[in-house]
């Protein structure tokens, strides 16, 4: 028998979202995209390029590449682990080890110096990895902790203090960044702390969650002679013949991936483009940045309460109108400091609420008992593992040279995935997975 939950185990769960955001903000979108960058610059030739996997790229295309790299090793993974994970009891115990060796990856970074791109692109495929597959097992454990009517808030919740930890630690390394010349070190050295900084919180603050949350579900054995990962390929294949019948889950992670592709692309970016674009300091930067994490915490819970009254599918495609016309606002007006802390407050105001209800309607159109399965599928395109929109920013900044142009082409991404995501009934596909309605759809 399960145990019952209770509000310590959801305050539990809350916690590896306050953990693993100071990779997401820390790493991904501020410090390690540029940091590459410089790093790949020193090791260019004469025409600036580097050499990665036998072909010459711009220096400035290395990170956007490597993210798209980084999806492409999970695709095939995600759903295989998320199968075993599904298979056995054996989730907590998951997740520990995945958040371990992704914090393990993430302190390495400290060795980064000179020209060492080549170490730097290793180590975030593996951190990157870690982190998407221990957010699979993660997101897994939502329908298990909180009934129909809860879930909206406990997702929100979640994101809510997520975006507080990651803007905590993000603050206090932008307070060591400000004291380098105080403190008598580099710049650069300043970055490597702060990037083995997030691994070291990503470690700490999980311990939270390994020691409140439980373990649920079938408890299958595979049969005699079968392992765990044979087993989890059967169920793997098993549930890809399935999956036609959930057609509101299709549809939604359809929209899903496409959408989703431009959030991460634009945050994932973001720090490039205020570097490269428009001159501006790694101070600005983690200063925009760190304001866009508290309007996010604001942001998450406000649309908390919009949800409350009109549904979480209306609430969700209303932060998608209001992403597309950010594009379009940095496309034409972004022009100094003043407009990029005008932007990320902008952007903070629906990036929480967008991934937070995301996250809590896709659960109402799986089948439980299956719950990390679905979530691996879903995790192909969430927090900084999107693939297709760096890889179109990319082609779009090497065949233009031109960075307003590759953000601007993101909008796509938001167009067609509001679109697909209109189309989804919520209470017609919670029926087809077998659970109950959300309250509003």
């Amino acid at each position: 028998m399960n145990p019952p939950v209770s509000k310590r185990e959801q305050r539990g769960w809350y916690f590896y979202d306050w953990a693993n955001s100071a990779f997401s903000t820390t790493v991904v979108t501020l410090f390690f995209g540029p940091y590459l960058t410089t790093l790949a610059k020193a090791a260019s030739g004469e025409d600036g390029a580097v050499a990665l996997l036998g072909l010459r790229l711009p220096a400035e295309a290395v990170w956007p590449y490597l993210v798209s790299l980084s999806v492409l090793t999970q695709v095939a993974a995600l759903p295989l682990l998320g199968a075993i994970a599904d298979y056995g009891r054996r989730k907590k115990e998951m997740l520990g080890v995945l958040a371990y060796a992704g914090a393990a990856a993430t302190v390495l970074k400290f060795l980064l110096d000179g020209d060492r791109y080549l170490l730097g692109c290793l180590l975030f495929l593996v951190a990157n990895f870690c982190f998407g597959a221990s957010v699979v097992i993660y997101n897994s454990f939502l329908p298990e902790i909180a009934s129909s009517s809860e879930r909206d808030a406990v997702s929100s919740n979640g994101w809510g203090l997520g975006y507080l930890g990651g803007g905590l630690l993000l603050g206090l390394n932008l307070l060591l960044y400000s004291k380098t010349a105080s403190l008598g070190i580099s710049e650069a050295f300043a970055v490597r702390l702060s990037l083995a900084s997030a691994g070291l919180w990503w470690a700490l603050f999980t311990l939270i969650p390994l020691a409140t949350l439980r373990n649920r579900g079938p408890g299958r054995r595979p049969p005699p002679g079968v392992g765990y990962l044979e087993a989890g390929l059967r169920q793997l294949f098993s549930t890809f013949r399935q999956v036609r019948a959930y057609r509101q889950a299709l549809w939604f992670l359809l929209a899903y991936l496409l959408y989703n592709d431009g959030i991460q692309t634009a945050i994932t970016l973001a720090a490039q483009f205020g570097q490269e674009e428009l001159g501006l300091s790694m101070g600005v930067l983690t200063g925009s940045i760190l304001l866009a994490q508290g309007v996010a915490f604001c942001g998450a819970l406000g649309f908390k309460l919009v949800a409350a009254r009109t549904g979480a599918k209306r609430a969700l495609m209303l932060t998608l109108l209001i992403w597309s016309l950010t594009l379009v606002y940095l496309y034409a007006w972004v022009r100094d400091e003043a407009d990029f802390y005008v932007l990320a407050a902008i952007v903070g105001a629906v990036m929480g609420a967008s991934q937070a209800l995301s996250r809590s309607l896709f659960s109402f159109l799986i089948p439980r008992g299956q719950e990390a399965e679905y979530y691996s599928l879903y995790e192909i395109s969430d927090k900084g593992t999107s693939w297709l929109g760096p890889l179109f920013f990319g082609l779009a900044l090497q065949f233009t040279g031109r960075y307003r142009l590759a953000v601007l082409s993101l909008v796509v991404f938001f167009a067609v995935g509001l679109a697909l995501l209109s189309r989804v009934d919520v209470r017609a596909g919670a029926r087809e997975a077998g659970n109950q309605p959300p309250p509003r759809c």
